[in-house]
């Protein structure tokens, strides 16, 4: 049962506890506001600000587990946050040790600096949670993207446009690392997994998917160095340095070029045209 006035003071506490710079926003010069402002965080949930309002003031609707899981992420909050908050509104939280798409704050604070580096932070079926506004530039707008098609080895496979910024005599290897990768979080997490129903998903709708999972490969890796093609400025080799939460099993992906060549000056343009493609 949801606890009303409870779920008001903790929505209003933790976000007077929020400084713009800890959640990505610019602070601006005549800011007078005790932490965020309401319509700030009803941006960074996804709703409107009379419904976020509306919940401070224990007068709003009953939210669901969706809307709460959006709050809990909006507001940067922890585990144990999270937990406490789907409590107050009468759900049971999502169980811990469980994939899920919630990003903890460190990592979340981590990818709010990196705003002039590509950047994204990933489920581990490949699913795009997060990103910096130059990873989608580099990688396109993942927001845009639902249900499995979120899962770039998914669209991998279904989306022939997906290969496309990706080197051809580097597909066929990629192609067998999704798989492999796939292959083994099924076995991890078991049958009833999300990765267990995008693998059935993926077994009737592509046959080349369907070949390779028959060859039961595991442990085959992409190539060190990331190549991407990119339609407006070309050829980029990136570095991939990855940053591990183990308790959500997410990964942030830092891609970063080498100072001084072609890819590092790509990188610069991007930064600029990217920016102006997105807005």
């Amino acid at each position: 049962m949801i606890d009303r006035s409870e779920l008001a003071l903790f929505l209003r506490q933790r976000r007077e506890l929020l400084q713009p710079e800890d959640v990505g926003l610019p602070r601006g010069q005549r800011r007078r506001t005790q932490g965020l402002r309401r319509e700030e965080v009803a941006e960074l949930c996804h709703m409107s600000t009379d419904y976020y309002a509306r919940l401070e003031r224990a007068t709003g609707p009953a939210p669901s587990a969706q809307m709460i899981a959006s709050i809990a992420q909006g507001l940067h909050l922890s585990l144990g946050e999270r937990d406490h908050v789907f409590r107050l509104a009468g759900h049971n939280p999502p169980t811990r040790g469980a994939p899920s798409d919630h990003i903890s704050p460190g990592l979340l604070r981590i990818l709010d600096r990196l705003t002039d580096t590509p950047a994204e932070i990933i489920s581990e079926i490949g699913e795009t949670l997060r990103q910096s506004p130059l990873g989608a530039a580099l990688t396109g707008d993942a927001s845009l993207r639902t249900g499995p098609n979120r899962s770039l080895g998914y669209r991998w496979f279904t989306d022939p446009e997906t290969r496309q910024s990706y080197p051809p005599e580097e597909r066929a290897v990629l192609s067998r690392a999704y798989v492999s990768g796939l292959r083994e979080i099924v076995t991890l997490r078991g049958p009833d997994s999300r990765a267990a129903h995008l693998s059935a998903e993926l077994l009737e709708v592509s046959g080349e998917f369907r070949k390779l999972w028959e060859k039961r490969e595991v442990g085959v890796h992409p190539p060190e160095s990331k190549r991407f093609l990119h339609p407006t400025v070309g050829m980029l080799q990136l570095h991939c340095q990855t940053l591990l939460d183990p308790e959500q099993a997410h990964r942030l992906l830092v891609y970063t070029a080498v100072p001084g060549s072609e890819s590092h000056a790509k990188l610069e343009l991007l930064s600029v045209v990217g920016t102006q493609v997105l807005s």
